[in-house]
This record gives C-alpha cells, sequence and structure tokens, in this order.
C-alpha cells in the first residue's frame, strides 16, 4: 500500500512536470538559499526536467541566490562551494537551467552602511539591512527576467509547516491564486509556484536522505551543518512583509552579523560543535549591538539635520572598522572587501566636509566618549 507520504510526494513531482509542460515562455526562477526546503526544490525541478523528452525542455530555469556579503561563514562556504558544483555538472544533463547569485550594491553593503554612513546596527524598529540586502538585489534579477519575457514564475520552497506566519502567507497565496500560481503582491507580471508547500520537515529530511543531488554529489555536508547548528536557513526574502522570518529567535543560518535577534543560536552550535573560529565573530557581533544602543557613541543630530539619536560617531565608527580590520586578520577569513575599507573612508570624507556634521564633531569632541 502506498503511503500518505508516498502519493504526497507523487502529486508535487506530477504539479511540477504539468506546471513546466504548460503553453506558454515565462521562465522559471528558483529561489535557492542552500537550505534543505529550496535543495529540495531544486532536486525536484530539476529531476522533472531530466524525465522530460529533450526537446521539451524549452523553459528556461534560474537557480536563484543571493549572498549578502555577512552571512555565516561557514554556511555561505558550502553555499558557494554547492553553487559551483551545480554551474559545474548541470551543462552535462542537457536541460536549460542557469546558476545565478546576486549580491548587494557595494555601495549598499553592511559595512559601508554601519561603518561608513554610521548606521546603527539593525534593531526590530530599524531593519534597514533586509531591503538592502536581501531585498533589493534579488527583485532586480526577477524585474529584469519579467522585463525581458513578459512575465516569469518564480518558486519558493516555503512550506506551511515552517512557521505560523508562513502559513497565514501561504493562505493569502492560495486565495489568490489561478490554478497552481498566485500573482506576487509586488512585482507585476511575476507569478509565485510553491510546489512544496504541504510537506512536512521529517518528508523533507526523508526525501533528501534517500535521493541523490542531479549535479551529483551527496547531502552529507548539508545534513551535518544542520546537525552542527541546529538550525534552518534564513529564507528567500523578496517583500518586507517576509522580514519578520530574518532575525528570529530560531535558530537559523543567516547573517553572522545580525543584531535583530538577543542570541544567535546557530553561531553558537557551530562553535560548540567546533567552528571555533567563530567565536570572534560571535563577540563582535554582540559588540556592535552595545556600541550601536550607547548614546555616548551616537550622534545627537540626524543626517537629516533633526535632533535626536543619530548616526554612530566617527570616534566609534574608526574604532568599529579597525576592529573589525584586526579580527579578520586573527581568524582568516575576509569579512570586509578593500573596496568597502575604500568607500567607508570616502564616506568619512564627505561627513567631516558637512556642516552639520562638523559642528557636530564639536559637540562630540566636548563629550569625551570612552571608546574601549
Amino acid at each position: 500500500m502506498i503511503s500518505e507520504f508516498a502519493m504526497k510526494l507523487k502529486a508535487i513531482r506530477r504539479d511540477i512536470r504539468d506546471e513546466y509542460l504548460q503553453p506558454h515562455s515565462k521562465p522559471w526562477i528558483v529561489g535557492f538559499s542552500g537550505g534543505k526546503d529550496s535543495t529540495l526544490l531544486v532536486h525536484l525541478v530539476l529531476e522533472c526536467l531530466l524525465n522530460i523528452p529533450p526537446d521539451e525542455r524549452a523553459r528556461k530555469v534560474f537557480i536563484l541566490s543571493n549572498d549578502t556579503l555577512v552571512e555565516s561563514p561557514v554556511f555561505q562556504a558550502f553555499v558557494n562551494r554547492l553553487l559551483d558544483h551545480m554551474a559545474e555538472n548541470i551543462p552535462a544533463l542537457r536541460v536549460p537551467v542557469e546558476v545565478v547569485k546576486t549580491k548587494p550594491e557595494i555601495e549598499e553593503s553592511f559595512w559601508v552602511n554601519l561603518l561608513g554612513r554610521g548606521y546603527p546596527a539593525p534593531n526590530r524598529m530599524f531593519r534597514w539591512c533586509t531591503d538592502r540586502m536581501k531585498i533589493r538585489p534579488t527583485s532586480k534579477f526577477i524585474r529584469d527576467q519579467v522585463s525581458k519575457s513578459g512575465e516569469a514564475i518564480l518558486l519558493l520552497g516555503v512550506r506551511r509547516s515552517e512557521s505560523a506566519q508562513r502559513a497565514r502567507n501561504l493562505e493569502k497565496h492560495d486565495a489568490a491564486a489561478e490554478g497552481r500560481l498566485s500573482p506576487h503582491g509586488d512585482f507585476k507580471g511575476c507569478y509565485i509556484f510553491t510546489p512544496i508547500k504541504d510537506l512536512a520537515t521529517p518528508e523533507v529530511w526523508a526525501t533528501l536522505i534517500n535521493s541523490k543531488p542531479p549535479w551529483g554529489g551527496t547531502y552529507k555536508e548539508l545534513t551535518t551543518l544542520y546537525k552542527d547548528a541546529l538550525a534552518g536557513e534564513c529564507p528567500f526574502v523578496l517583500s518586507t512583509n517576509d522580514a519578520p522570518s530574518c532575525g528570529t529567535s530560531s535558530a537559523r543560518f543567516g547573517c553572522w552579523t545580525c543584531t535583530v535577534i538577543e542570541k544567535d543560536n546557530s553561531l553558537e552550535s557551530l562553535i560548540t560543535a567546533g567552528h571555533v573560529h567563530m567565536e570572534p565573530l560571535s563577540q563582535f557581533r554582540k559588540r556592535l549591538k552595545q556600541i550601536s544602543d550607547n548614546p555616548d557613541f551616537r550622534s545627537r543630530v540626524r543626517r537629516n539635520g533633526q535632533p535626536g539619536m543619530g548616526p554612530l560617531t566617527m570616534a566609534a565608527r574608526e574604532m568599529l572598522l579597525q576592529e573589525l580590520l584586526d579580527m579578520q586578520a586573527s581568524v582568516g577569513l575576509e569579512l570586509i572587501s578593500n573596496t568597502e575599507v575604500r568607500l567607508i573612508k570616502e564616506q568619512w570624507a564627505l561627513d567631516e566636509s558637512d556642516a552639520i556634521f562638523r559642528e557636530l564633531a564639536k559637540v562630540e569632541e566636548a563629550r569625551e566618549p570612552t571608546c574601549a
């Protein structure tokens, strides 16, 4: 007798195949974070293409990943290896699949904003990072594809059982859906397809553990990472409505600099599991929050010239940049690029030439904050 899980998986495979073979040429964009759910989705899509005759593999498929440039170094190194492996081996499968990795504009990177412009570390009231580092890079790629093709279909590995918020979002998509697709709320001409939304977490793992990646290799490294970090992946984010899932209290792989959370459980678990070189990063994350929350390290004037808690003082920015560079040298990981350092110092020069900030500097000198 066929199990309920087997029937569910069969229905998912059938839906993916049927949707791919629809008589239109809208490209597919598969959101890929590198975690278990998006990995399973890519697996099922490639499996589907391989079971379709070559002359019917007409629809273009993009595997779209985003690197915020401050991802957990352990997890991002894994994702980079995986993307490289896919890009190297997928062409031999003779399927119309392209691997794409987006990044934020370097002028909008985490460090240029925090250390250059003096933005305080992100918090739940001022979560400036998600839009600049996640939403904008992926949105640009999607808009470009919609512009080229007229319309596009975005495949997401979201599931109802992930969280109550995710279940509510999926209910909204279902209510607006026409067939399997629902219109994206922010992108005209983009439609959302969520094939694995009804799978439970054990079913995701059961499918992966009992399968081999179509691009070769195994899922052993993925399962080991989850075991070490006791974590999930930070999701593929395309809208500010999705932002609460980034920086929640649950253990997730994400930005090592994330100060929206009080404690980074996945980072702490990786350290406990033997990734001891991550300990300084954990301490520096806390340092960013402490400095940002301390009024002594904040300007008394906002960038618009109005009174209030403004950007980090120049002294605080200089201090944190030097600490970051020292830590980078000690742990042997690239945490900030030379280009970012240059842009940060250029921003400092602009601030120092601004009349508001010149006046502010006098006030800051008089306060003589302790930077240690």
